[in-house]
């Protein structure tokens, strides 16, 4: 007769003990990530609700169109691109440009028209742009990214570079021809484009069931053979985890995608519009769902933020803020002897 032997294991052993290290590692670097969220859109917001002060006390001008509201598409997506990846957006971006890693400074100057803007003055907020950061605009034309998005990935395609455009458009984008253009194209060759299209329920006044016989933009983006789906736009965890399912799936050869990030945004749509298209019910009912609350609130439900630590990230931002605004009031305008300079390429032109 054979003695059946009872293996008994030592959960307090070196394997248990490797376990439970590898799960603290992966839960740490996880709440280190949402930490990271939080204070990215944190800083989105600070930042604009600042420009907003600073437009009026006409220390800024021009058209100024604000992304309160929408931080978490941004903090989102952008983390889940690499260096070498190419961002191009619309006018309302601000937001987009903090999260890629231009200097808090860098835009505040370029808000206030000074030659050490990130576009040296000559753009201010609708044509942010960073060659080093390959971002390539704020366009201040509606779905005028789009093309140029598109270019550049077939450019990518054409080398071999195993890169990802990310294309930010808003849901009036949708109505214009480029939008259908672009996205066949895209889906035709195979282009390593990501759209994100932030869809905030209204085209200026317009709201989208007045402008789209069909408002499931998401249906009408697979419709032209792209991997296409609606996303929670003020659920940060939602948007970083389709942003890195479907830039990852770019990057592989898997085409072109497409996500509809379903956001809002609080403010009117630009420092002019008088705001009369929607009620104010409409705007607090979206409020209850602001991303910073609920990440915090998440957060603090986990056990990954503290009581003071909201507080502490304000303070950080508003250190960052105050030094980018100093800097900028004493920053230099662009001598006039150089303003026909770029209109032309200056370099030289071989042969």
């Amino acid at each position: 007769m054979t003695t059946k032997k009872t293996v008994k294991t030592d959960p307090g052993g070196a394997a248990g003990e490797a376990a439970r290290t590898a799960g603290g590692a992966a839960r740490d670097a996880a709440a280190k990530e949402r930490r990271s969220l939080l204070h990215e859109m944190l800083r989105i917001r600070r930042f604009e609700e600042r420009c907003v002060e600073l437009y009026s006390a006409a220390e800024i001008r021009g058209f100024m169109h604000l992304y309160i509201g929408e931080e978490a598409v941004a903090a989102g997506v952008m983390p889940e691109l690499g260096p070498e990846d190419a961002v191009v957006t619309t006018y309302r971006e601000h937001g987009h440009a903090l999260a890629r890693g231009i200097p808090a400074e860098a835009i505040m100057a370029e808000m206030f028209g000074r030659s050490t803007g990130c576009s040296r003055g000559r753009g201010g907020s609708m044509h942010l742009f960073d060659a080093a950061t390959r971002f390539y605009g704020g366009n201040a034309i509606v779905a005028g990214g789009l093309p140029l998005a598109v270019g550049l990935a077939l450019a990518d395609r054409m080398r071999g570079a195993d890169r990802v455009t990310a294309c930010f458009l808003g849901d009036g984008a949708a109505a214009e021809g480029e939008f259908h253009e672009c996205l066949n194209l895209a889906a035709l060759w195979r282009l390593p484009v990501l759209f994100v299209c932030e869809n905030n329920q209204y085209a200026m006044g317009t709201a989208l069931a007045r402008e789209h016989a069909e408002t499931d933009l998401a249906l009408r983006a697979s419709s032209y053979g792209l991997v296409a789906w609606a996303v929670d736009g003020m659920d940060a965890l939602a948007v970083s985890a389709a942003a890195r399912r479907a830039a990852e799936a770019v990057r592989w050869g898997g085409g072109p995608h497409f996500l509809e990030m379903r956001t809002y945004r609080y403010r009117a749509h630009s420092m002019y519009d008088p705001d009369r298209y929607r009620t104010k019910a409409e705007i607090e009912e979206w409020r209850r769902h602001d991303p910073i609350d609920a990440l915090a609130a998440r957060l603090r439900a986990d056990g990954d933020l503290g009581g003071d630590d909201l507080a502490a990230m304000d303070k950080e931002i508003a250190a960052e803020i105050d030094g980018a605004v100093k800097a900028a009031r004493k920053a230099p305008l662009e001598p006039v002897a150089d303003l026909t300079r770029f209109v032309y390429s200056e370099r030289a032109v071989r042969p």
